[in-house]
């Protein structure tokens, strides 16, 4: 129970109403204060305080004033014995609760394994939710609370882990079984996140990947069961030593290697197609600066280009207000015609910025990069259901047809239907050439 109590909080909770003055009202004394707090802190948790400890204090001070007794007699209550078992016992005829038995204990943990387990994984949320489901019965929760809730876990743990044992091959099961034991460095491997952005760590996260595809394990392995669940298993591997697992009994051990492995190839996919777009960027990020200082190396040889764009710029100053006509034109020798020729060189320029840009980037692919594509379209399979993106995946299943062909062959074969996007983004897969 909570500890803080504003003014208000204590009158609507806390106050006697006329049924407990009926049950109070024969008692004196400790026992008259000691009662009155039991109830009405039964009313609100729905079980009895094991101590006066468990009691507000600003709850003592405002039931005391109400029963008109001195706090310091509390200390006089006896919380054990014959006669407290009595209190509680008119308690829960007041309010219909009855005793709980070993038989409900069972009823508990099944509900918890059948109910609660799948969707809460602390054992304060198992506790909660066992001791709402007993005031919701209407039975004073049993002392063995602890009990049920591992009780409710293991029945759970059983079910769950039978379930995904089910679902696995034998030769899946097998593949496991040698993770969870072996000591081949790929379990650390496996929980392992991808070094720096680069080439070779994009192929050794592929060598991971297809490592974890050859445990075998179905997509639906888990079905039935929610993602959280699963990932607060692959948590439970993720933190788990070799010993941990070792100490595990096998169905449970081959469970958490299963949530390991099956979340892990899934993330491990993510990060390949993270580190594929980093590493596009990188090869054009650095094809440009390339060009670009080639650029600024010639920009030097332009003919008075700098002076033409400072005369214009110091003309728009002198003359704010003017059209461009009566200002930027006369400023430039040649007039309107020479800003058209500027215009014109600048367009060009671009063309041919994007040009050389291209043509550093596939240079750089051709001769280093190129080794990551075939790899990286055998271990991942891409799939879409959207008509519109057809060419996309047209464009993919004819790279995957071409990935093994040697880098000398310059040409897709005659009778290829090459998917190709119209208009400033180029093609998806280029044209004849590769």
């Amino acid at each position: 129970m909570r500890r803080e109590w504003e003014p208000e909080e204590l009158i609507a909770a806390w106050t006697l109403l006329d049924g407990d003055w009926e049950l109070v009202g024969n008692k004196t004394g400790a026992t008259r204060l000691g009662f009155g707090l039991m109830l009405k802190f039964f009313e609100l948790e729905g079980r009895f305080p094991r101590h006066v400890g468990e009691l507000p204090k600003a709850a003592v001070d405002y039931v005391a004033g109400q029963v008109k007794v001195e706090l310091a007699l509390l200390a006089e209550y006896d919380w054990s014995g014959r006669s407290i078992e009595r209190h509680r016992a008119q308690v829960r005829d007041a309010l219909g609760f009855r005793e709980s038995t070993r038989a409900d204990e069972d009823v508990l943990a099944e509900w918890l394994a059948d109910k609660i387990c799948p969707m809460v994984f602390t054992d304060e949320g198992l506790r909660a939710a066992l001791l709402s489901r007993c005031r919701t019965l209407k039975i004073e929760p049993p002392g063995r609370v602890e009990r049920i809730v591992g009780a409710g876990r293991a029945r759970f743990e059983r079910e769950f882990c039978l379930h995904v044992l089910n679902g696995l091959s034998a030769d899946s099961a097998r593949s496991l079984w040698e993770l969870a034991t072996g000591e081949d460095g790929f379990p650390l491997e496996l929980k392992s996140d991808p070094g720096r952005l680069g080439l070779e760590t994009l192929l050794e996260e592929i060598v991971k990947l297809r490592r974890a595809k050859a445990l075998g394990l179905a997509v639906d392995v888990f079905g039935g069961y929610s993602d959280r669940l699963v990932a607060s298993w692959r948590a439970r591997a993720m933190a788990s030593h070799p010993s941990d697992f070792a100490a595990n009994q096998p169905p449970v051990r081959l469970t958490l290697v299963a949530a390991l492995a099956w979340s892990r190839t899934t993330e491990i996919t993510d990060a390949l197609v993270d580190l594929f777009i980093g590493l596009v960027s990188k090869i054009n990020t650095r094809a440009e600066r390339k060009v670009e200082k080639a650029i600024e190396a010639e920009a030097k040889k332009v003919h008075r280009k700098t002076e033409k764009l400072f005369s214009i710029a110091e003309a728009s100053l002198r003359a704010p207000e003017g059209t461009v006509r009566q200002v930027v034109f006369p400023a430039v020798p040649g007039g309107e015609a020479t800003l058209e020729a500027l215009v014109a060189e600048a367009k060009a320029d671009a063309r041919a910025y994007k040009a050389r840009v291209r043509t550093v980037l596939t240079s750089s692919y051709t001769s280093y990069y190129r080794r990551m594509l075939p790899k990286l379209l055998a271990a991942i399979e891409f799939k879409c259901n959207n008509t519109a993106y057809r060419p996309v995946m047209d464009a993919v299943d004819l790279l995957q047809r071409y990935a093994d062909i040697p880098n000398t062959t310059r040409h897709y074969d005659a009778s290829e239907n090459v998917p190709i996007q119209r208009g400033d983004a180029g093609r998806l897969a280029g044209s004849r050439r590769r």
